[in-house]
């Protein structure tokens, strides 16, 4: 495993684990226990996807040292302002059974975010958040916000893959050095990316799937990747990707697949924009 230093020192590891979509508590708790065990130590969730708990039965359980481990989690839109972003917190604190946040995230560029991330910053000086961020924040709302906070987002959790590659993106987060991490870096199975002729092809050159391949680019981009599976098998394969090395030639190759466009969200669409803000995870 390769670590990435945060713009506050702390290092984060290059490779995670996700558990969106994955709502089950059994499952959940047993899938995080399986990818500990096959050597993950950043494990990302959040509030949104009602799954907190078992994040943390699983943290308690696995055997491996609190300190070892990376835990993110996130805040969502319905608690976007300072005083229901403290309350959030100590929430989500709580279902993890955790005295500190490794990371912690804005879910979404909405709501009061400025408010929520002033509360935010307060939790991190206090040293309940290790590292502050926030997820899909594009690049003028990630200009906008680095340049009128105190404490600069240390990531930017956004779409990533090699589909929708987001080099203007990546352009704004080097220059704030902010770290970029890639939610969907499998593109939710869309273009057939498991299978897909390129990614296939250069895979075996290396003895390497078409899966490892896409995580292996991101993370030569410098790229935080969290794949997400149910199946211990594919974890492990998953997290097989640190013995070999893309070239550049197959950089080249896997930039020519870019569509310069999302096909699973966006946040331009005033209905998408709507049904974020109306979705309640709480009373």
């Amino acid at each position: 495993m390769e670590f990435i230093t945060l713009n506050n020192g702390i290092k984060m590891p290059m490779e995670g684990f996700g558990v969106f979509q994955v709502p089950d508590p059994v499952q959940c708790e047993q899938s995080v226990i399986n990818a500990i065990s096959s050597g993950y130590r950043l494990i990302d969730t959040a509030a949104a996807y009602m799954n907190e708990e078992a994040v943390g039965e699983a943290i308690q359980k696995c055997g491996v040292l609190r300190s070892e481990l990376f835990i993110t989690t996130k805040l969502w839109v319905q608690d976007a302002n300072f005083e229901a972003a403290k309350i959030a917190i100590d929430t989500s604190l709580k279902k993890l059974g955790l005295d500190y946040i490794d990371l912690y995230l804005i879910h979404q560029p909405m709501g009061d975010y400025y408010g929520a991330y002033r509360a935010m910053e307060n939790y991190y000086k206090d040293g309940k958040i290790r590292s502050i961020g926030v997820c899909n924040f594009y690049p003028e709302r990630l200009a906008d916000l680095c340049m009128n906070v105190e404490v600069t987002p240390a990531v930017n959790q956004v779409e990533l893959h090699p589909f929708f590659q987001q080099e203007k993106a990546l352009f704004t987060m080097k220059e704030f050095n902010v770290v970029p991490e890639a939610w969907g870096p499998f593109a939710e199975g869309n273009h057939g990316i498991f299978t897909h002729p390129v990614l296939t092809s250069i895979g075996e050159k290396y003895g390497k799937t078409a899966a490892q391949v896409a995580l292996r680019w991101n993370t030569q981009r410098g790229v935080v990747v969290i794949p997400k599976s149910v199946h211990k098998e594919r974890m492990e394969q998953n997290i097989d990707i640190w013995n070999f090395t893309l070239s550049d030639e197959d950089m080249h190759e896997i930039a020519k697949l870019d569509l310069g466009h999302s096909e699973i969200v966006n946040h331009s669409d005033p209905e998408f924009v709507k049904m974020l803000n109306n979705m309640k995870i709480h009373d």
